[in-house]
């Protein structure tokens, strides 16, 4: 039933969308945490799922004409191609290309109206829109408009992971309320122990972390988090020990305990650097240093004007999922003067952290 009510709702969008004129592209977000009525951000993310952002008619569809707009799920033979699977393009082509994110965003919405007489692959197109426009634009309005088509907010249980990103969403909109009761609702898991954190529930984010059975170490590393969002560098860093600790072994699919041994290993080096990271006592320059990203260690370049920070910029990664995380961070650093309680970039926390971590470096090493 949840099925053909969505693809009723989907159809009038579909039709309401060739007709009207659009208008708008990001609102002017309230603050997280900010005050709300359940109202308030109904018709506020009804309003935008409704209109197309403001890009939209000028940015081309843009997609290799050997692509299956099919999009089979199973590998083809001969294995994955970029130039022929839909998800393997976005993976490799437009998620690690600023450039075409909206080029994504819109291929996205003609493979919707392509397939509007198939519910599965429907669902899945909306699903990849509401991750689109959160991870890619960070347009969290029309994120939680597809999350709700798509039912997520109806059953968080069957959708538990965009059900915590639909939960932020609200976050970022300013209806930090309506987040929580929304979590309410969604199975405990590492990302939503994650949530918790950012949201300020250290204790919470911590039970909910370390009731997690882990044995790569990403549930003392979302704890290890919790605890350094609020300044709680101590514990935060007995966690991130406990990370490095974990035995390796000889079956390490494929190699994420030692990924995340190395991140957690970064984040130590960059909490006991957090002392020495004030701009204040750094000469004029520009600095670099390096720490560990997804991939890759990820490089900056940090300009020191005046006992500020002028300028943090990303040199060298060779992250592929990263998301916004790449100028977003490097603003927030800015904004605040200092590498300290910094919000990671969701769902590309660990690029965001390396850029977060390399910083504190850079500006240590360079301290008087």
């Amino acid at each position: 039933m949840s099925r053909i009510i969505t693809i009723c709702l989907m159809m009038a969008f579909c039709f309401a969308t060739l007709s009207s004129v659009y208008g708008q592209a990001k609102p002017s977000n309230p603050k997280p945490g900010s005050k709300g009525t359940r109202a308030e951000l109904d018709s506020l993310i009804d309003r935008l799922g409704k209109t197309q952002p403001d890009w939209f008619k000028s940015t081309q569809l843009n997609y290799p004409a050997t692509l299956d707009l099919t999009w089979p799920m199973q590998a083809p033979q001969g294995g994955w191609n970029n130039q022929k699977n839909v998800g393997q393009f976005y993976w490799d082509i437009v998620n690690p290309n600023p450039g075409r994110w909206k080029e994504g965003v819109k291929l996205m919405h003609h493979l919707l109206t392509l397939h509007k007489d198939d519910p599965e692959k429907r669902e899945r197109h909306m699903l990849s829109l509401a991750r689109m426009y959160h991870n890619l634009l960070e347009d969290y309005g029309r994120s939680a408009f597809w999350f709700r088509v798509a039912g997520v907010e109806k059953d968080p249980v069957e959708y538990a992971s965009s059900a915590v990103i639909l939960a932020e969403c609200y976050w970022r909109l300013g209806f930090e309320a309506e987040a929580r009761k929304l979590l309410e609702k969604v199975p405990s898991s590492v990302s939503h122990a994650k949530l918790l954190g950012d949201l300020g529930d250290t204790e919470k984010a911590i039970k909910m972390a370390m009731d997690e059975e882990d044995s790569q170490g990403y549930a003392l590393l979302a704890a290890g988090d919790a605890c350094r969002h609020v300044g709680r560098y101590d514990e935060a860093l007995k966690y991130y020990q406990k990370v490095i600790t974990i035995p390796v072994p000889a079956q390490n699919p494929p190699g994420r305990l030692v990924k995340n041994r190395a991140r957690a290993e970064a984040n130590v080096a960059a909490i006991k650097s957090f002392e020495l990271s004030d701009p204040a006592k750094v000469p004029d320059g520009t600095y670099k240093s390096s720490s560990q990203g997804y991939e890759a260690p990820v490089e900056v370049a940090v300009t020191v004007r005046s006992g500020k920070i002028e300028s943090v910029k990303v040199v060298q990664h060779r992250e592929k999922q990263f998301y916004s995380a790449m100028t977003d961070t490097p603003a927030k650093i800015i904004s605040k003067q200092s590498v300290k309680g910094v919000d990671t970039t969701s769902n590309a926390t660990i690029t965001s952290e390396a850029i977060i971590n390399a910083t504190a470096k850079a500006l240590a090493s360079a301290a008087k």
